[in-house]
């Protein structure tokens, strides 16, 4: 099936997007002030060289972004989708003595998810497996939100994750959930070796028969309040785990 193309937001989004050679960029709209300031902090090599560019006043831009009223910073990038990865290929190049990845169920929100692949990308997280039908792949709020991030990590759109934990747990990784409702702070364990971390939305966190498949349950110490949002959850987590294994 030939893939349609769709847009993207951002000075960060875009110019990552052109600089990734797995992505291809068709067309790019922009205000001309901004075309040059992009040309002269990416000296000496000319991104746009490639690609069709098309010059916009800020209303036009802005009505390329439609209801959505993101700030598009001058710029907006119609692209086609990266193909999807598969797990079990990655994992067969993938020789690193600690391995991380998240497991995201229940989280569609494209705020929550740009800013959960923002901070897995900072952090040196291996992948993020998510539900394909939830994952909102084409949303320019999720491309804004992970400011460039999307094209520097693995994002593993499956039908059902518990099929990735199946694959996993017979390469000898160990799932870890995430729950306020948990007894043991998740920096009571050294994180050294294979893990999968798995986290769920606030409202209706992991359903049930997901939860049964986690070998360990942690929580984040918190005061004054009983949870965070999942976006910041998950910066904590790997963030920790990234100084604590580095």
């Amino acid at each position: 099936m030939e893939k349609s193309t769709f847009l993207i937001i951002g000075k960060h989004a875009v110019v990552e997007a052109l600089k990734n050679s797995r992505r291809k960029v068709t067309k790019i709209y922009i205000n001309e002030h901004v075309h040059k300031e992009i040309n002269r902090s990416n000296q000496p090599k000319n991104i746009f060289q490639k690609t069709k560019v098309i010059f916009k006043s800020k209303k036009e831009l802005d009505n390329l972004c439609g209801r959505d009223q993101i700030n598009h910073q001058g710029i907006v990038g119609e692209v086609l989708e990266l193909d999807n990865n598969s797990l079990k290929s990655d994992l067969e190049f993938l020789n690193k003595e600690n391995i991380n990845f998240l497991a995201l169920e229940n989280i569609s929100d494209p705020r929550n998810l740009g800013s959960i692949i923002r901070s897995a990308a900072s952090f040196n997280i291996d992948g993020i497996i998510v539900n394909e039908r939830k994952f909102p792949n084409k949303s320019k709020l999720l491309y804004k939100a992970a400011s460039g991030a999307m094209e520097h990590i693995n994002i593993y759109r499956l039908s059902n994750i518990k099929v990735a934990f199946n694959l996993l747990k017979k390469k000898g990784f160990w799932i870890s959930a995430f729950s306020s409702h948990a007894e043991k702070n998740f920096t009571t364990n050294n994180w050294k070796g294979k893990n999968i971390l798995l986290f769920g939305s606030e409202g209706k966190g992991l359903k049930k028969n997901t939860k049964e498949k986690a070998d360990f349950y942690y929580k984040i110490n918190i005061k004054n309040i009983e949870s965070l949002n999942v976006s910041n959850s998950v910066s904590i987590v790997c963030h920790f785990i990234n100084e604590k294994i580095s």
